[in-house]
């Protein structure tokens, strides 16, 4: 088994690694490419800057699979505290990112319907046009809507590292905050449209940012790591 200093510092880099890319991905170059409510000027940043859209999807590649990661060594670093939650939480964090995936097919679509291909000749430019828009538009409001498992995900993992004793508790606060944020986020989106904004989110990037930061810098208490984790291995293996 690694150890905890060893799982803090590979957490906080994948946090880095997808908040870097994530920031790219998924809010730089969609600011970049779509203009809302304006189809064709969409449609036409995208068959202009096509090398920006695709590094934009590999962005978000790198995102998910560290991500993914992150749902391993988070359930790693926070099972002592509470194993079962620590491991729904790693079930949030990949659904999330499976959700997010195809959410991305959406967004990749834009190019292949504007490749001229044979079996897209039944219709028209200005039908092709309009449907990678709509496309590129169902990809905003899926990665919006399913936003409360990514949300739940930081709740849990918030929650245990307030509780944990080896990491400081302004972070599990910080997170819980993020994880609230996200699903508020996600609810009034579905249940009242007119008051969801992304002001609900800027506690996000501060808190990824500083968790990440601290987990390479200051790590954990290993020794209250240790001593959990031999609780919990006493505890199974009396049951």
């Amino acid at each position: 088994m690694a150890s905890a200093q060893t799982y803090a510092r590979v957490a906080g880099l994948l946090f880095l690694i997808s908040f870097v890319a994530g920031s790219f991905g998924e809010f730089y170059v969609p600011s970049k490419l779509i203009v809302g409510g304006d189809p064709i000027a969409t449609i036409n940043n995208i068959v202009a800057h096509n090398t920006l859209f695709r590094l934009g999807f590999a962005a978000y590649l790198t995102e998910a699979l560290c991500d993914i990661m992150i749902s391993l060594v988070m359930y790693a670093l926070l099972r002592p505290v509470q194993r079962d939650l620590a491991l729904l939480s790693a079930f949030f964090g990949l659904v999330s990112t499976a959700v997010f995936a195809v959410c991305e097919l959406f967004f990749f679509s834009g190019p292949v319907l504007l490749g001229n291909a044979s079996y897209l000749q039944s219709f028209s430019r200005e039908q092709i046009d309009s449907l990678a828009y709509l496309f590129i538009r169902m990809y905003g409001y899926g990665a919006a809507l399913f936003m409360v498992f990514y949300g739940s995900a930081s709740l849990i993992r918030g929650y245990l590292i307030f509780r944990s004793g080896y990491l400081p508790r302004f972070l599990g606060v910080l997170l819980t905050m993020v994880g609230v944020a996200f699903i508020l986020k996600n609810l009034t989106l579905v249940l009242a449209p007119a008051y969801s904004s992304d002001f609900f989110l800027l506690p996000a990037p501060l808190t990824i940012l500083v968790l990440g930061m601290w987990l390479i810098v200051k790590g954990v208490d290993a020794g209250k790591w240790d001593g959990l984790q031999q609780a919990a291995n006493i505890g199974r293996s009396a049951q």
